[in-house]
C-alpha cells in the first residue's frame, strides 16, 4: 500500500499531465446533468452526448419527459446501453423531482439516492459537478487506477475504494482529484493497454512493475 507522500506524489502528477480535468458529459443545468449521468451508467461519455445532443433540445424538464409514452423515450435513447431500464428510471426520477422537490434536483447527496436510477457513483457527480459539493465519485477508472497504484486493496469494495480516498485525500481536493483519475485510466492508465512504460508513476505502481516484468521475459 502507498504511503500518504507517495499518494501526493501520485496527485501531484495526475493534475501536471491532466490539469483541465472536469466532467465531460455536455449539460446546461443540474437537471440535464442528472440525466446524462443515469445515462453513462455503462457506457461512455462520448456515446452519452450524442444521444444528448437531441435529448435536451427535445426534453428541457421533468415534465416533458413525462409527457410522452415510455416507448417514444425509450426510442430516442435507444442507442444507449440499458436503455430500457433507464428511460423507466427517467421517468420515475422526473415524477418524483415534481412530487417532491418542485421539480427542481435536491442538492444533498441522500435525496439524490433516493430517485430511481441514482445510485452512490451518480449522486457524488451530481453534488460535486452541479453544487460545488466535495465528493469522490468511484467509477470504473477511479476504481481501477486507485487498486493498480495500491492506494486501496483488490478485494476493496467501490464503497471501501470511496472511504479509503476521503481518508487520504484533502477534503478540498475531492472533486478534483475524482477527474484527474477519471483522465489518467481513461487516456493513460487505460483497462486493457496501460501506458506502463511512459508513466511517471511506474516506480510505485505495483501492477505497472508486474506488467513490464512480464513483458520483458516475453521478449526475452
Amino acid at each position: 500500500m502507498l504511503t500518504n507522500k507517495q499518494i501526493r506524489f501520485c496527485l501531484d502528477q495526475m493534475k501536471e499531465m491532466f490539469p483541465n480535468a472536469a466532467c465531460e458529459l455536455n449539460h446546461r443545468n443540474p437537471f440535464e446533468l442528472l440525466i446524462a449521468v443515469v445515462l453513462s451508467a455503462q457506457c461512455t461519455d462520448n456515446l452519452v452526448n450524442k444521444v444528448t445532443k437531441d435529448l435536451f433540445e427535445k426534453y428541457k424538464s421533468p415534465k416533458d419527459y413525462l409527457a410522452v409514452p415510455l416507448e417514444e423515450l425509450q426510442h430516442d435513447i435507444r442507442s444507449i446501453g440499458l436503455y430500457r431500464n433507464k428511460a423507466k428510471n427517467i421517468q420515475k426520477l422526473c415524477k418524483s423531482l415534481l412530487d417532491k422537490y418542485n421539480g427542481q434536483v435536491p442538492r444533498t447527496k441522500e435525496q439524490l439516492m433516493e430517485l430511481a436510477g441514482v445510485g452512490r457513483k451518480t449522486a457524488n457527480v451530481v453534488a460535486s459537478v452541479a453544487f460545488g459539493e466535495p465528493a469522490i465519485a468511484v467509477d470504473t477508472h477511479v476504481e481501477r487506477v486507485s487498486k493498480r497504484l495500491g492506494i486501496c486493496r483488490w478485494k476493496d469494495s467501490v464503497t471501501e475504494v470511496e472511504k479509503t480516498l476521503m481518508r487520504k485525500v484533502p477534503k478540498d481536493e475531492w472533486s478534483q482529484t475524482h477527474h484527474m483519475m477519471i483522465f489518467f485510466g481513461r487516456y493513460h492508465c487505460k483497462a486493457r493497454n496501460p501506458n506502463c512504460p511512459e508513466c511517471p508513476l511506474l516506480e510505485l505502481c505495483r501492477e505497472g512493475q508486474k506488467r513490464m516484468k512480464k513483458r520483458t521475459n516475453n521478449a526475452i
